[in-house]
């Protein structure tokens, strides 16, 4: 008999007619990580450890279903093993070739109501973490369901620190994070970072979510973290048919922070590319666009005097973009709707119908002249019944006219947005995770890739459907312009760690009017313009926003120099050392060609950091075009302090960083032939 040509239903059952088993172990291929799966006491549950040291205590798995009690379970099933060493290509990222490594073992938990009877449980070990997952391959297919709650747990050992955000209640993923004892976390978005007194940096995440809530973690002040669904209206988690498998729920071990950072397995955890031929249709690179000067009350994204999408302003911005060598004009307001209170009148908008100052046939015609794309925009307004009815078309109208970029938006004023039936639903519960995906599956149809704001988190789905090029999830550049406060300087020393660690981030850098004028600290940009400049290689996405207004790039032309030059596509990154809230060092190497690109931040601290360039080529020499804080840089006082330096380096050398407070570092290593 050939196990492998067994379909999962007869594995399940193969297991559950084997003796039970009390406990099945299985390790990373370096024999880092060691897991172990168990029942006792009718509890299903996993150990993980390290060196032989405990980083997670037994902890409980599985789910409950709606009019089931919590199950039984009487032993584990016959366990499967296998084990995967391959690579693969990403079609753009931060790392073109991606190494799977893994080990994995898969059990069935047989348990004692019909929908657990039969309970798959696959892990997959590998040596900077490990992920896992359930699958009810037993349930009959196209029977209903309903989970209730799940059980998913992480018990931590020791005393750590924790940098997370309350999760209760939110609206979108848009706030500071805190640095705490981890006891103190009530419910915390994922990734959630945690830094031990035992010297590991642990994240708690999840992978592929699709059809499913998204997970937070409810803290129970003494170290366990439990599984917390975002539910419907009804108070269901999860409404399913069978069979199916949930989303991995995954652990990040590192023995630095940058270990985290560079882990690619929220990627390894997700399936293969669905969408061919997108580097037909999809190129990275960076945008400009009608965006700051709204958020700066320049113009209005409704109609008026002030309107800022008409025509002749977007060609001002295509004759910009073409003349400094940029891909796409990003323009917000064209379409009807936006007049009035928009966040509350999400079902005003028309994704077809534009002002009439605004000629969408001859921008995309213009500025296809110029080689300089349109990027569209969507703003749903909360609206998603209104959006997907008119889905269609939209795409359809964007697809007509050579648009291949999508910006979308989810404003809304309160936590919950309002579905077709009158509920209102979470902004990350199965639903909206529903809605969003539709959307992208639905854009790649039309050869179009998507930019979400206000989404649901990532979690790795790019590999899947690669057209999801980005999206924002964090608190952005935007409060720079009207928060209060603005984003501190600590903050972009925070989502590397955090935020990040899911996917890459339209984060919209590049502010060179950084004191706009004497504006008070905490209401507008709390870093240095060396600062701004590093962020393009420190904060990931494929597409990158030269955020400010022309005429402030053209003041400093020294310093916009870097933008122009800096890529956004990468053959390979590494986080060289960082400590989180202080400081991070990044280099990444020019995708197709020889060249580096290194970034530094620091927090509100002055700072001096050594770093070594032995991740230059081997016998290569470089010239290091330094752009660093200049003399009395602060960005209190003196933010646009800016020192601009040529050096001949090769991989033997160290240099020194010196961060002013809320400054950074941009280097450009060329590579001299």
């Amino acid at each position: 008999m050939n196990l492998k040509t067994l379909p999962l239903f007869g594995l399940s059952m193969l297991a559950m007619a084997s003796p039970a088993a009390a406990r099945e172990c299985a390790q990373s291929p370096g024999k880092i990580l060691e897991l172990c799966v168990s029942v006792e006491n009718g509890e299903a549950r996993y150990r993980v450890t390290r060196g032989g040291v405990t980083v997670i205590a037994p902890s409980r798995l599985g789910l409950r279903f709606a009019g089931e009690a919590d199950p039984r379970f009487a032993g584990l099933g016959t366990a499967r093993r296998s084990s995967v060493d391959t690579t693969w290509e990403q079609p753009w990222g931060e790392q073109r070739l991606i190494r799977d490594r893994h080990n994995q073992l898969s059990v069935t938990l047989a348990g004692d109501t019909p929908l657990n009877r039969a309970v798959g449980v696959t892990f997959r070990l590998f040596d900077d973490g490990f992920g896992f997952r359930y699958d009810y391959g037993a349930i009959p297919a196209g029977q209903a369901v309903s989970v209730v709650a799940d059980h998913s747990q992480f018990r931590t050992v020791g005393a750590y620190q924790a940098w997370w955000y309350e999760g209760l209640g939110q609206e979108r993923d848009e706030y500071l994070y805190k640095q705490t004892d981890a006891r103190r976390i009530t419910l915390a978005e994922t990734p959630l970072t945690l830094k031990g007194d035992n010297g590991l940096y642990l994240s708690f995440h999840e992978a592929a979510l699709v059809d499913f809530p998204s997970m937070l973690l409810q803290g129970d002040g003494a170290g366990t973290y439990n599984a917390w669904l975002m539910p419907w209206p009804d108070g269901i988690l999860a409404k399913k048919t069978g069979p199916f498998t949930t989303p991995w729920r995954t652990v990040l071990v590192g023995e630095t922070p940058g270990a985290l950072a560079d882990s690619r397995i929220t990627l390894n955890l997700n399936e293969p590319s669905k969408v061919s031929g997108i580097g037909q249709w999809f190129k990275p690179g960076k945008y400009v666009g009608i965006w700051w000067e709204m958020h700066l009350e320049k113009s209005t994204w409704g109609s008026g005097p002030k309107h800022g999408a008409n025509t002749a302003n977007v060609k001002r911005y295509i004759d910009f973009a073409a003349q400094y060598g940029f891909d796409g004009v990003l323009v917000e307001g064209w379409n009807k709707g936006w007049d009035g209170d928009w966040i509350a009148n999400g079902d005003k908008f028309s994704f077809t119908r534009a002002y009439p100052d605004f000629d969408l046939a001859e921008i995309t015609r213009y500025g296809k002249a110029k080689g300089v794309k349109l990027i569209g925009h969507h703003e749903t307004g909360g609206g998603v019944e209104n959006y997907a009815r008119q889905l269609d078309a939209a795409l359809k109208l964007y697809a007509d006219h050579g648009v291949s970029l999508i910006k979308t938006g989810y404003v809304r004023h309160s936590g919950t947005i309002k579905d077709g039936a009158g509920g209102m639903q979470w902004f990350a519960g199965q639903y909206m995770v529903r809605h969003h995906l539709d959307v992208v599956k639905r854009a790649a149809e039309h050869r179009i890739a998507i930019n979400t704001h206000e989404p649901v988190k990532d979690t790795g789905l790019r590999r899947t459907w690669p057209n999801w090029v980005s999206r924002e999830g964090a608190r952005g550049q935007e409060f720079n312009a009207w928060g209060n406060p603005t984003n501190p300087p600590e903050h972009m020393t925070i989502l590397p760690f955090t935020r990040m660690l899911g996917g890459p981030m339209d984060y919209t850098p590049g502010i060179f009017d950084i004191a706009r004028g004497g504006t008070e600290l905490t209401r507008r940009v709390q870093s240095t313009l060396a600062t701004q400049l590093a962020e393009y290689v420190v904060i990931y996405s494929p597409i990158q926003m030269a955020a400010d207004l022309p005429e402030n790039y053209e003041a400093r032309p020294d310093a916009f120099r870097f933008i122009r030059d800096v890529p956004a596509d990468w053959e390979r990154s590494h986080t060289l050392q960082g400590a989180i809230g202080d400081y991070i060092v990044v280099a990444r190497q020019q995708r197709g060609g020889g060249d580096w690109y290194l970034g530094a931040i620091g927090d509100e601290e002055a700072r001096e950091l050594r770093q070594p360039l032995a991740f230059l080529a081997p016998g290569a020499r470089y010239e290091a075009q330094i752009y660093a804080d200049g003399p009395g840089a602060d960005y209190r006082s003196n933010p646009g302090a800016l020192t601009i330096e040529k050096r001949q380096v090769t991989r033997a050398d160290t240099l020194t960083l010196s961060l002013a407070p809320g400054g950074g570092t941009a280097i450009r290593f060329r590579r001299v032939e």
